[in-house]
């Protein structure tokens, strides 16, 4: 469904992807992970068609991003890209907004408007739905910001830390369960960023480990422990290979404050 190859991205000399090699198969959930500013953001910015790849590709099923008006027309009626902070119109109530964004997608009204109706009630916004977003706390915009990606209807979906902004417990707990049954009924392919493991251990069919650019590795959950000899959870194998010295810095630090 997605398949990115030789990826290079840089701003001005700086490198901030360097041949990167990544997929995602159909109704796959996959998960990209790594520390603030391995390139998380710039790699989801590319995939979803913001930023035009400076050096290799990315495909869309079968269509080449930026390769032509017409297959990126294509692309972008079956993918939508939820960036970590997207704008807003904080004068439209949510309910206004979601429409607004199911209209552009052409859905029938009568379908979208129900749709719409069962978000807001599942991230507990029903009436919050009539108010203007200026009035929204900063979870609350950032819980009818992933509706807004969920109600285009899409079969692609680019999420780059959904989880983040404030969301509560509750709203964490709907989007994951929303996603598992997507990707497990194969109703979408869902490409997912974040730094916290633990919000993610149990959707992902495959995690990708980026760090300083490059891809350390792409596998199953089970696969990574594997590889890092690790019995523990997803974060511990991740520190294992990000962090291989966290634990003497830890010991270090803590022997400091003893003085």
């Amino acid at each position: 469904m997605i398949q990115v190859t030789k990826l290079v991205q840089h701003y001005g000399i700086r490198p901030v992807l360097k041949e990167i090699d990544l997929e995602a198969r159909n109704g796959e959930l996959v998960v990209i992970l790594g520390p603030n500013g391995s390139g998380k953001t710039t790699l989801m910015r590319v995939i979803g068609g913001v930023l035009e790849p400076q050096e290799g590709l990315v495909e869309v099923d079968g269509l080449r991003r930026r390769g032509s008006v017409e297959s990126e027309q294509a692309i972008r009626r079956r993918l939508v890209y939820l960036p970590d902070h997207p704008w807003l119109p904080k004068q439209m109530t949510g309910r206004e907004f979601l429409l607004a964004v199911g209209r552009l997608y052409d859905l029938p009204f009568g379908r979208l408007a129900d749709h719409v109706d069962r978000l807001v009630e599942l991230f507990d916004l029903t009436k919050e739905s009539d108010w203007p977003i200026r009035s929204y706390s900063s979870g609350q915009m950032k819980k009818i910001a992933v509706c807004s990606a969920l109600v285009t209807d899409v079969s692609i979906l680019l999420l780059d830390e959904p989880f983040s902004g404030g969301m509560d417990p509750s709203g964490i707990l709907a989007l994951r369960r929303v996603l598992k049954q997507m990707t497990r009924q194969a109703l979408a392919t869902v490409v997912v960023t974040t730094p916290v493991p633990e919000l993610v251990e149990e959707l992902a069919d495959r995690v990708a480990v980026l760090s300083d650019g490059r891809i350390l590795a792409c596998d199953t959950v089970d696969g990574l422990r594997r590889q890092t000899g690790c019995s523990g959870s997803l974060a511990e194998a991740l520190e294992r290979l990000l962090h291989p010295n966290a634990p003497d810095k830890v010991a270090k630090y803590l022997e400091g404050m003893k003085r």
